[in-house]
Protein backbone atom coordinates (compact mmCIF):
# COMPACT_ATOMS: atom_id res chain seq x y z
CA UNK A 1 0.00 0.00 0.00
CA UNK A 2 1.34 3.44 -0.95
CA UNK A 3 2.40 5.49 2.08
CA UNK A 4 0.75 8.82 2.77
CA UNK A 5 4.13 10.52 2.53
CA UNK A 6 4.64 9.35 -1.06
CA UNK A 7 1.18 10.43 -2.28
CA UNK A 8 0.42 13.69 -4.08
CA UNK A 9 -2.70 15.84 -4.20
CA UNK A 10 -3.96 18.27 -6.81
CA UNK A 11 -5.00 21.87 -6.28
CA UNK A 12 -8.75 22.28 -5.88
CA UNK A 13 -10.37 23.93 -8.93
CA UNK A 14 -12.67 26.04 -6.76
CA UNK A 15 -11.66 27.66 -3.50
CA UNK A 16 -12.83 25.68 -0.46
CA UNK A 17 -13.74 28.34 2.09
CA UNK A 18 -13.61 27.96 5.84
CA UNK A 19 -17.23 29.01 6.47
CA UNK A 20 -19.10 30.66 3.63
CA UNK A 21 -22.61 32.16 3.75
CA UNK A 22 -25.41 29.79 2.73
CA UNK A 23 -28.67 31.39 1.65
CA UNK A 24 -31.95 29.59 2.15
CA UNK A 25 -33.91 31.09 -0.74
CA UNK A 26 -36.44 33.35 0.99
CA UNK A 27 -34.05 36.13 2.03
CA UNK A 28 -34.68 38.10 -1.15
CA UNK A 29 -38.42 38.22 -0.52
CA UNK A 30 -37.88 39.90 2.86
CA UNK A 31 -35.41 42.34 1.32
CA UNK A 32 -37.92 43.13 -1.43
CA UNK A 33 -40.56 43.91 1.20
CA UNK A 34 -38.19 46.44 2.72
CA UNK A 35 -37.71 48.07 -0.67
CA UNK A 36 -41.41 47.95 -1.53
CA UNK A 37 -42.30 49.68 1.74
CA UNK A 38 -39.30 52.03 1.43
CA UNK A 39 -38.15 50.97 4.92
CA UNK A 40 -34.52 50.48 3.94
CA UNK A 41 -33.14 52.48 6.87
CA UNK A 42 -32.76 51.10 10.39
CA UNK A 43 -35.94 49.76 11.99
CA UNK A 44 -38.99 48.38 10.26
CA UNK A 45 -41.00 45.18 9.95
CA UNK A 46 -38.01 42.95 9.21
CA UNK A 47 -36.20 44.11 12.35
CA UNK A 48 -39.28 43.38 14.47
CA UNK A 49 -39.72 39.95 12.86
CA UNK A 50 -36.05 39.09 13.28
CA UNK A 51 -36.03 40.08 16.94
CA UNK A 52 -39.19 38.06 17.58
CA UNK A 53 -37.64 35.02 15.91
CA UNK A 54 -34.48 35.31 17.97
CA UNK A 55 -36.51 35.77 21.12
CA UNK A 56 -38.36 32.52 20.44
CA UNK A 57 -34.97 30.76 20.25
CA UNK A 58 -33.93 32.33 23.56
CA UNK A 59 -36.77 31.24 25.84
CA UNK A 60 -38.82 34.34 25.09
CA UNK A 61 -36.22 36.79 26.38
CA UNK A 62 -36.28 40.23 24.76
CA UNK A 63 -33.66 40.53 22.00
CA UNK A 64 -32.32 43.72 20.42
CA UNK A 65 -30.94 43.45 16.88
CA UNK A 66 -27.71 45.40 16.47
CA UNK A 67 -25.00 46.15 13.93
CA UNK A 68 -22.58 43.59 15.40
CA UNK A 69 -21.87 41.27 18.29
CA UNK A 70 -19.14 43.71 19.33
CA UNK A 71 -21.77 46.44 19.68
CA UNK A 72 -23.82 44.05 21.81
CA UNK A 73 -20.93 43.52 24.24
CA UNK A 74 -20.31 47.27 24.38
CA UNK A 75 -23.92 48.03 25.27
CA UNK A 76 -24.06 45.18 27.80
CA UNK A 77 -21.05 46.65 29.60
CA UNK A 78 -22.63 50.11 29.60
CA UNK A 79 -25.90 48.71 30.93
CA UNK A 80 -23.99 46.97 33.74
CA UNK A 81 -22.41 50.27 34.69
CA UNK A 82 -18.86 49.30 33.74
CA UNK A 83 -16.63 52.34 33.31
CA UNK A 84 -13.20 53.87 33.70
CA UNK A 85 -10.99 52.12 36.23
CA UNK A 86 -13.17 49.02 36.51
CA UNK A 87 -11.93 45.46 36.00
CA UNK A 88 -13.63 42.95 33.68
CA UNK A 89 -12.54 39.32 33.50
CA UNK A 90 -12.66 37.79 30.04
CA UNK A 91 -11.58 34.72 28.15
CA UNK A 92 -8.13 34.84 26.56
CA UNK A 93 -8.78 32.17 23.93
CA UNK A 94 -11.20 34.02 21.67
CA UNK A 95 -11.49 36.78 19.09
CA UNK A 96 -10.51 40.31 20.12
CA UNK A 97 -14.16 41.43 19.88
CA UNK A 98 -14.73 39.79 23.27
CA UNK A 99 -12.21 42.14 24.88
CA UNK A 100 -12.08 45.36 22.82
CA UNK A 101 -15.37 46.75 24.23
CA UNK A 102 -13.85 46.57 27.71
CA UNK A 103 -11.37 49.15 26.51
CA UNK A 104 -14.16 51.16 24.84
CA UNK A 105 -15.65 51.91 28.28
CA UNK A 106 -12.27 52.65 29.85
CA UNK A 107 -12.11 49.46 31.93
CA UNK A 108 -9.20 47.04 32.26
CA UNK A 109 -9.43 43.47 30.93
CA UNK A 110 -8.00 40.63 33.00
CA UNK A 111 -7.54 37.51 30.91
CA UNK A 112 -8.50 34.01 32.01
CA UNK A 113 -7.05 30.87 30.46
CA UNK A 114 -8.87 27.82 29.10
CA UNK A 115 -9.52 24.31 30.32
CA UNK A 116 -8.65 21.41 28.04
CA UNK A 117 -12.08 19.76 27.73
CA UNK A 118 -14.18 22.46 26.03
CA UNK A 119 -11.28 24.88 25.34
CA UNK A 120 -13.38 27.56 27.04
CA UNK A 121 -12.74 29.63 30.16
CA UNK A 122 -11.34 27.61 33.07
CA UNK A 123 -13.56 27.85 36.17
CA UNK A 124 -10.52 27.32 38.42
CA UNK A 125 -8.53 30.09 36.73
CA UNK A 126 -11.61 32.32 36.79
CA UNK A 127 -11.93 31.98 40.55
CA UNK A 128 -8.22 32.71 40.97
CA UNK A 129 -8.58 35.87 38.89
CA UNK A 130 -11.58 37.02 40.91
CA UNK A 131 -9.85 36.47 44.26
CA UNK A 132 -6.72 38.26 43.07
CA UNK A 133 -8.70 41.29 41.89
CA UNK A 134 -10.68 41.47 45.13
CA UNK A 135 -7.46 41.23 47.16
CA UNK A 136 -6.21 44.28 45.27
CA UNK A 137 -9.38 46.20 46.07
CA UNK A 138 -10.87 45.83 42.59
CA UNK A 139 -13.97 43.66 42.65
CA UNK A 140 -14.63 42.74 38.99
CA UNK A 141 -17.63 44.52 37.51
CA UNK A 142 -18.37 41.76 34.97
CA UNK A 143 -17.25 38.42 33.51
CA UNK A 144 -17.34 37.73 29.76
CA UNK A 145 -17.11 34.09 28.76
CA UNK A 146 -17.37 32.49 25.31
CA UNK A 147 -18.70 29.27 23.75
CA UNK A 148 -15.90 28.57 21.27
CA UNK A 149 -16.67 27.01 17.90
CA UNK A 150 -20.23 26.29 19.05
CA UNK A 151 -19.23 24.17 22.07
CA UNK A 152 -20.78 25.37 25.35
CA UNK A 153 -18.46 26.30 28.21
CA UNK A 154 -18.79 24.80 31.69
CA UNK A 155 -21.79 26.97 32.40
CA UNK A 156 -22.85 25.46 35.73
CA UNK A 157 -19.42 25.97 37.29
CA UNK A 158 -19.02 29.48 35.84
CA UNK A 159 -22.49 30.54 36.98
CA UNK A 160 -21.90 29.23 40.49
CA UNK A 161 -18.64 31.17 40.81
CA UNK A 162 -20.16 34.38 39.46
CA UNK A 163 -23.13 34.04 41.80
CA UNK A 164 -20.93 33.37 44.82
CA UNK A 165 -18.94 36.54 44.20
CA UNK A 166 -21.98 38.51 42.98
CA UNK A 167 -20.46 39.40 39.59
CA UNK A 168 -22.67 39.86 36.49
CA UNK A 169 -22.16 37.48 33.56
CA UNK A 170 -22.03 38.36 29.87
CA UNK A 171 -22.42 35.17 27.85
CA UNK A 172 -20.74 35.45 24.44
CA UNK A 173 -22.75 33.02 22.32
CA UNK A 174 -21.62 34.57 19.03
CA UNK A 175 -20.43 31.19 17.74
CA UNK A 176 -23.04 28.97 19.38
CA UNK A 177 -26.49 29.91 18.07
CA UNK A 178 -28.53 26.71 18.25
CA UNK A 179 -26.23 24.98 20.74
CA UNK A 180 -27.77 23.81 24.00
CA UNK A 181 -26.53 23.15 27.52
CA UNK A 182 -28.64 20.85 29.68
CA UNK A 183 -31.42 21.29 27.13
CA UNK A 184 -31.38 25.09 27.34
CA UNK A 185 -30.14 27.38 24.56
CA UNK A 186 -26.84 29.16 24.94
CA UNK A 187 -27.25 32.90 25.32
CA UNK A 188 -29.80 32.73 28.16
CA UNK A 189 -27.56 31.87 31.12
CA UNK A 190 -25.99 35.28 31.75
CA UNK A 191 -27.25 38.72 32.66
CA UNK A 192 -26.81 39.40 28.94
CA UNK A 193 -26.25 37.12 25.96
CA UNK A 194 -24.34 38.00 22.80
CA UNK A 195 -25.24 36.79 19.30
CA UNK A 196 -23.41 37.40 16.01
CA UNK A 197 -24.51 37.18 12.38
CA UNK A 198 -21.20 38.00 10.73
CA UNK A 199 -20.66 36.59 7.24
CA UNK A 200 -18.94 33.42 8.46
CA UNK A 201 -21.43 32.48 11.19
CA UNK A 202 -23.90 29.59 11.01
CA UNK A 203 -26.54 32.06 9.81
CA UNK A 204 -25.72 35.57 8.65
CA UNK A 205 -27.17 39.01 8.04
CA UNK A 206 -23.96 39.96 6.17
CA UNK A 207 -22.94 41.90 9.25
CA UNK A 208 -24.93 42.09 12.45
CA UNK A 209 -25.48 40.91 15.98
CA UNK A 210 -27.96 40.95 18.84
CA UNK A 211 -28.15 41.40 22.58
CA UNK A 212 -30.26 38.96 24.61
CA UNK A 213 -31.65 40.74 27.68
CA UNK A 214 -33.24 39.47 30.87
CA UNK A 215 -35.87 42.19 31.13
CA UNK A 216 -37.94 44.53 29.01
CA UNK A 217 -36.39 47.41 30.94
CA UNK A 218 -32.90 46.39 29.81
CA UNK A 219 -34.04 45.89 26.21
CA UNK A 220 -35.78 49.27 26.08
CA UNK A 221 -32.70 51.01 27.45
CA UNK A 222 -30.41 49.22 24.99
CA UNK A 223 -32.65 50.20 22.06
CA UNK A 224 -32.54 53.80 23.28
CA UNK A 225 -28.74 53.81 23.51
CA UNK A 226 -28.35 52.02 20.17
CA UNK A 227 -30.36 54.70 18.32
CA UNK A 228 -28.21 57.67 19.37
CA UNK A 229 -30.03 58.04 22.72
CA UNK A 230 -32.69 60.34 21.31
CA UNK A 231 -34.91 61.60 24.11
CA UNK A 232 -38.68 61.71 23.47
CA UNK A 233 -39.16 65.30 22.31
CA UNK A 234 -40.53 67.15 19.26
CA UNK A 235 -36.93 68.08 18.38
CA UNK A 236 -33.48 66.47 18.71
CA UNK A 237 -32.73 66.22 22.43
CA UNK A 238 -29.97 64.11 23.98
CA UNK A 239 -29.29 63.69 27.69
CA UNK A 240 -26.96 60.67 27.30
CA UNK A 241 -24.25 59.56 24.89
CA UNK A 242 -25.74 57.21 22.32
CA UNK A 243 -24.51 55.01 19.48
CA UNK A 244 -25.49 54.21 15.91
CA UNK A 245 -25.74 50.48 16.59
CA UNK A 246 -29.13 49.36 15.24
CA UNK A 247 -29.39 46.70 12.52
CA UNK A 248 -30.85 47.93 9.26
CA UNK A 249 -34.23 46.70 8.04
CA UNK A 250 -32.60 45.38 4.84
CA UNK A 251 -30.03 43.25 6.66
CA UNK A 252 -32.68 42.08 9.12
CA UNK A 253 -34.57 40.76 6.09
CA UNK A 254 -31.62 38.49 5.33
CA UNK A 255 -31.76 37.35 8.95
CA UNK A 256 -35.48 36.53 8.71
CA UNK A 257 -34.81 34.24 5.79
CA UNK A 258 -31.79 32.69 7.48
CA UNK A 259 -33.76 31.89 10.65
CA UNK A 260 -36.04 29.71 8.53
CA UNK A 261 -33.12 27.38 7.72
CA UNK A 262 -31.22 27.51 11.02
CA UNK A 263 -32.11 23.97 12.07
CA UNK A 264 -31.08 22.65 8.66
CA UNK A 265 -27.78 24.53 8.81
CA UNK A 266 -27.05 23.07 12.24
CA UNK A 267 -27.77 19.57 10.94
CA UNK A 268 -25.48 20.16 7.96
CA UNK A 269 -22.62 21.49 10.11
CA UNK A 270 -22.93 18.53 12.44
CA UNK A 271 -22.82 16.20 9.43
CA UNK A 272 -19.60 17.90 8.28
CA UNK A 273 -18.12 17.33 11.74
CA UNK A 274 -19.10 13.65 11.74
CA UNK A 275 -17.60 13.10 8.28
CA UNK A 276 -14.32 14.60 9.46
CA UNK A 277 -14.34 12.33 12.50
CA UNK A 278 -14.89 9.31 10.30
CA UNK A 279 -12.28 10.46 7.80
CA UNK A 280 -9.60 10.75 10.48
CA UNK A 281 -10.72 7.84 12.66
CA UNK A 282 -7.57 5.85 11.87
CA UNK A 283 -5.24 8.80 12.45
CA UNK A 284 -4.36 9.01 16.13
CA UNK A 285 -2.48 12.23 15.50
CA UNK A 286 -5.67 14.23 14.77
CA UNK A 287 -7.62 15.15 17.91
CA UNK A 288 -11.09 16.75 17.80
CA UNK A 289 -12.74 19.27 20.06
CA UNK A 290 -15.16 16.67 21.32
CA UNK A 291 -18.71 16.35 22.62
CA UNK A 292 -20.10 16.66 26.12
CA UNK A 293 -23.05 14.51 27.18
CA UNK A 294 -24.71 17.58 28.75
CA UNK A 295 -24.52 19.56 25.53
CA UNK A 296 -25.81 19.78 21.98
CA UNK A 297 -23.24 21.56 19.81
CA UNK A 298 -24.06 23.38 16.58
CA UNK A 299 -20.56 22.52 15.29
CA UNK A 300 -20.21 25.91 13.63
CA UNK A 301 -16.58 25.08 12.86
CA UNK A 302 -14.80 21.74 13.07
CA UNK A 303 -11.65 22.39 15.09
CA UNK A 304 -8.82 19.90 15.58
CA UNK A 305 -5.37 19.72 17.09
CA UNK A 306 -2.46 17.72 15.75
CA UNK A 307 -0.23 15.53 17.90
CA UNK A 308 2.39 14.31 15.42
CA UNK A 309 5.22 12.15 16.70
CA UNK A 310 7.83 14.13 14.76
CA UNK A 311 9.16 17.31 16.33
CA UNK A 312 9.44 19.10 12.99
CA UNK A 313 5.65 19.30 12.51
CA UNK A 314 4.46 22.90 12.06
CA UNK A 315 0.71 23.59 11.98
CA UNK A 316 1.25 26.97 10.29
CA UNK A 317 3.28 25.32 7.53
CA UNK A 318 0.41 22.85 7.08
CA UNK A 319 -2.05 25.74 6.78
CA UNK A 320 0.16 27.38 4.13
CA UNK A 321 0.42 24.16 2.12
CA UNK A 322 -3.35 23.67 2.23
CA UNK A 323 -3.87 27.26 1.13
CA UNK A 324 -1.67 26.56 -1.89
CA UNK A 325 -4.10 23.73 -2.71
CA UNK A 326 -6.97 26.27 -2.59
CA UNK A 327 -8.21 25.01 0.78
CA UNK A 328 -8.85 27.64 3.44
CA UNK A 329 -8.08 26.57 7.00
CA UNK A 330 -7.56 28.90 9.91
CA UNK A 331 -5.43 28.67 13.05
CA UNK A 332 -7.18 28.50 16.38
CA UNK A 333 -7.41 31.81 18.22
CA UNK A 334 -4.11 33.42 19.15
CA UNK A 335 -4.61 34.03 22.91
CA UNK A 336 -5.44 37.64 23.70
CA UNK A 337 -3.05 37.89 26.63
CA UNK A 338 -0.22 37.42 24.10
CA UNK A 339 -1.46 40.12 21.72
CA UNK A 340 0.61 43.34 21.57
CA UNK A 341 -2.32 45.52 22.59
CA UNK A 342 -3.01 43.46 25.73
CA UNK A 343 0.44 42.35 26.87
CA UNK A 344 0.34 44.61 29.92
CA UNK A 345 -2.88 42.99 31.17
CA UNK A 346 -2.99 40.38 33.91
CA UNK A 347 -3.51 36.72 33.03
CA UNK A 348 -4.61 33.76 35.13
CA UNK A 349 -4.33 30.22 33.80
CA UNK A 350 -1.93 27.46 32.77
CA UNK A 351 -1.65 28.47 29.09
CA UNK A 352 -3.67 25.51 27.81
CA UNK A 353 -4.82 27.85 25.05
CA UNK A 354 -1.23 28.61 23.97
CA UNK A 355 -0.65 24.92 23.30
CA UNK A 356 -3.96 24.70 21.43
CA UNK A 357 -3.03 27.69 19.25
CA UNK A 358 0.32 26.15 18.35
CA UNK A 359 -1.19 22.78 17.39
CA UNK A 360 -4.66 23.48 16.04
CA UNK A 361 -6.61 24.35 12.90
CA UNK A 362 -10.22 25.01 11.97
CA UNK A 363 -11.12 22.93 8.93
CA UNK A 364 -13.48 24.00 6.11
CA UNK A 365 -16.96 23.71 7.60
CA UNK A 366 -19.42 25.42 5.24
CA UNK A 367 -22.88 23.90 5.53
CA UNK A 368 -22.99 23.22 1.77
CA UNK A 369 -19.65 21.36 1.78
CA UNK A 370 -20.19 18.27 -0.36
CA UNK A 371 -18.99 14.82 0.68
CA UNK A 372 -16.72 14.64 -2.37
CA UNK A 373 -15.04 17.96 -1.65
CA UNK A 374 -14.71 17.10 2.02
CA UNK A 375 -13.08 13.77 1.18
CA UNK A 376 -10.54 15.67 -0.91
CA UNK A 377 -9.87 18.03 1.99
CA UNK A 378 -9.34 15.10 4.36
CA UNK A 379 -6.94 13.47 1.90
CA UNK A 380 -5.06 16.75 1.42
CA UNK A 381 -4.62 17.20 5.19
CA UNK A 382 -3.30 13.65 5.51
CA UNK A 383 -0.92 13.90 2.57
CA UNK A 384 0.61 17.37 3.03
CA UNK A 385 0.65 16.89 6.79
CA UNK A 386 2.18 13.44 6.41
CA UNK A 387 -0.34 12.10 8.90
CA UNK A 388 -0.46 8.32 8.92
Amino acid sequence: MESVKSQTVSRMEKRVYLSAPHMGGTEQSYIQKAFDSNWIAPLGENVDRFEDGLSSLCEGRPVVALSSGTAAIHLALIRLGVGAGDVVLTQSFTFCASANPIKYVGATPVFIGSESETWNISPEALESGIKSSIAKGKRPKAIIYVHLYGVPAKIAEITEIASRFDIPLIEDAAESLGSRYRDRPTGVFGDFGILSFNGNKIITTSGGGALVCNSKEDADKVRFLATQARDPAPYYLHSEIGFNYRLSNVLAGIGCGQLEVLEKRIEQRRDVYERYKKGFENSSEVVFLNSDSKCFENRWLTAVTFNPSRKTFDVFSLQKKLDALNIECRPLWNPLHRQPIFRECEYFGSEVEVDLFERGLCLPSSSFLSEEVQENVIRAVKVVGELL
